[in-house]
Order: structure tokens, then C-alpha cells, then sequence
């Protein structure tokens, strides 16, 4: 016999008075997410051409 669920209640506490802590490797991160931004447009250029 199958179960099937009708409703998912999914409950999540979220604590805002923890500040993200700066790493050393923060202008690599800024040009690792650059270069990936700029694969992702072309992907989507190569996509509207066809």
C-alpha cells in the first residue's frame, strides 16, 4: 500500500546576531564568482543564438 503525504511543514529558527566572519582569500572568492558569472552569460548567449 502507498503513502501519500498531502501537506510538508518544514520549521526553521534563523539567528541574526551572528556576523559573517571576513576570510583572507576575500578578493579570490570576488574573482572565482566573477569568472563564473561570465561562463554563465555565455552559456546563455550560445543558448539564445540557437
Amino acid at each position: 500500500m502507498a503513502i501519500e503525504i498531502k501537506e510538508l511543514h518544514i520549521k526553521i529558527n534563523v539567528n541574526d546576531s551572528s556576523t559573517p566572519k571576513p576570510t583572507k582569500s576575500g578578493n579570490k572568492d570576488g574573482n572565482l564568482i566573477s569568472e563564473c558569472v561570465e561562463q554563465v552569460m555565455k552559456i546563455v548567449e550560445r543558448k539564445k543564438e540557437r
